[in-house]
Order: C-alpha cells, then sequence, then structure tokens
C-alpha cells in the first residue's frame, strides 16, 4: 500500500465517497438496459464521460439526471484526464455499459475496498470466472499481456486488462495517469488506448496493496466492439515494455 504519496491514515472503512464513473461512445442501446441496475445507495455520484456519440446516448443520459461530461479530444485516455478533475469520490468505479459488466458486482468491489485496498479489480477469469464475450483473440491476448505484467512487474493479476474495477482517486497523480506522456507508445500506432494496463503495471511496480474479486463477463448487449486489436495491442505492449526502464 502506498505510504510515501498520500496519508492512508484515514481509514475508507467507515466513509469513503464512490464516484461510478463511466465511459460511453454510442452506447445508448446498453445504457436503457443496464443503467437502471445501479442502485443509489451504491454510489455517491455518478460520472457519464461520453467520446461524442451519436445514437442519443448524451440525451437520454441527461434526461435522467445523470451527469454527463462530453470530452473534448477524442481517444480513451483524453476522456478521463479530462474528466478526472470532476471526480468528486474518495473511489472510483470505472466500467462499460455495454453488458459486458454485470451492475450487481459493484457493491462487491466497494466492500473489498473497503478492506483498505488501493484497487480491486472485477476479473474475467479469477475463481471460476469466465468471459462469455472472448474470442480466441482477445482471450490470448489478455492472458497474453497480464502474464507479462506479472513477469516484469511482480504482479499477481489474472485479469490486468478489464475495465470492470474499483481504485482510490488519490492514484491519478500519484501514478501520473493524467499525464500525457503516459500513454505516448499510442503515437507510434495512430490509436487511442485506455489506461487499465498502466494502471495495473504502475500499481505493480509501486507494490500497491491489490485484488481481485470473480466477476463473469457476459456478452455486450449491444454496440459495436471498439476495440482495436492489432493496433492497440501493439501499443499496449510497446507502453508495458517501456515501464522496464521509464517511470518510477
Amino acid at each position: 500500500m502506498i505510504k510515501d504519496d498520500f496519508n492512508i491514515s484515514i481509514c475508507l472503512r467507515n466513509v469513503m465517497k464512490v464516484t461510478l464513473f463511466i465511459p460511453t461512445l454510442n452506447e445508448l442501446d446498453g445504457m436503457k438496459i443496464v443503467m437502471p441496475k445501479f442502485k443509489k445507495e451504491w454510489y455517491d455520484q455518478l460520472l457519464i464521460v461520453d467520446g461524442g456519440s451519436t445514437d442519443g446516448t448524451i440525451e437520454w443520459a441527461r434526461e435522467r439526471g445523470y451527469d454527463v461530461y462530453v470530452q473534448k479530444i477524442k481517444g480513451l485516455w483524453h476522456g478521463y484526464i479530462e474528466a478526472y478533475p470532476l471526480v468528486r469520490g474518495d473511489v472510483m468505479v470505472t466500467l462499460s455499459p455495454d453488458g459486458n459488466c454485470m451492475p450487481e458486482i459493484m457493491p462487491l468491489l466497494i466492500d473489498k475496498m473497503r478492506d483498505g485496498y488501493d484497487m480491486v479489480i472485477a476479473s474475467r477469469y479469477f475463481d471460476g470466472a469466465k468471459s462469455y464475450d472472448d474470442d480466441i483473440l482477445t482471450g490470448f491476448g489478455n492472458w497474453m499481456f497480464t502474464n507479462t505484467i506479472n513477469l516484469l512487474f511482480g504482479g499477481h493479476y489474472t485479469d490486468a486488462m478489464g475495465i470492470y474495477r474499483a481504485y482510490r482517486t488519490a492514484l491519478i497523480p500519484i501514478l501520473d495517469l493524467d499525464k500525457e506522456e503516459t500513454y505516448a507508445p499510442e503515437k507510434l500506432f495512430f490509436t487511442k488506448i485506455g489506461v487499465e494496463p498502466i494502471l495495473s503495471v504502475r500499481s505493480a511496480k509501486r507494490k500497491l496493496k491489490t485484488a481481485e474479486i470473480p466477476a463473469d463477463e457476459p456478452k455486450r448487449i449491444a454496440g459495436i466492439r471498439k476495440l482495436q486489436i492489432i493496433r492497440w495491442g501493439a501499443a499496449y505492449l510497446s507502453q508495458i515494455l517501456r515501464e522496464t526502464y521509464y517511470w518510477k
């Protein structure tokens, strides 16, 4: 657990504000089914970070009173960086509203965080959990990247790549998740990658207190998979390898 960068003496077991942080891009069909399943008592803030939807996602969310931030620059991590200052919770829970992330898992993530963890991942491969959305390529990619991170940085993950996780908001500046330079390798492959792998890498490098809980990944309800397998894979691999000599 972090000891040198922020004071952990304030125990989160009794008082812990939670921000449900949901990136979207044309997720209207999934939102209609998934969002009503999140109970208001599970979170203190619900923040939708939209990448420029044209299918009515933004309007639907605002009509229901959700806070919606429409990012100015396209790309997953750009949305995170732009919206990080809006996060009010001590803990963030990030997930996709396309049906891959089961809402009922969220309270289990929070309960685990209350035990003093810096990050808890809803793993698709831990303790009997299974992904029903994986294909051969994505399944192999998740396995390869996770094991590479474990080997190079001493992690103990079964799922280092998944978006569904909870982590302390204070980790954002500590791990430089809000710095553009952190995601520089993507420029070589003309793509925009997510924050989860680098979050897993740097948490392992800093020996943070992390845990996983089992969480099946259902098939997506609707929408088009936005994963760019070749370009994202190359960018993630470059990013991971760079971390062997770069950063703290």
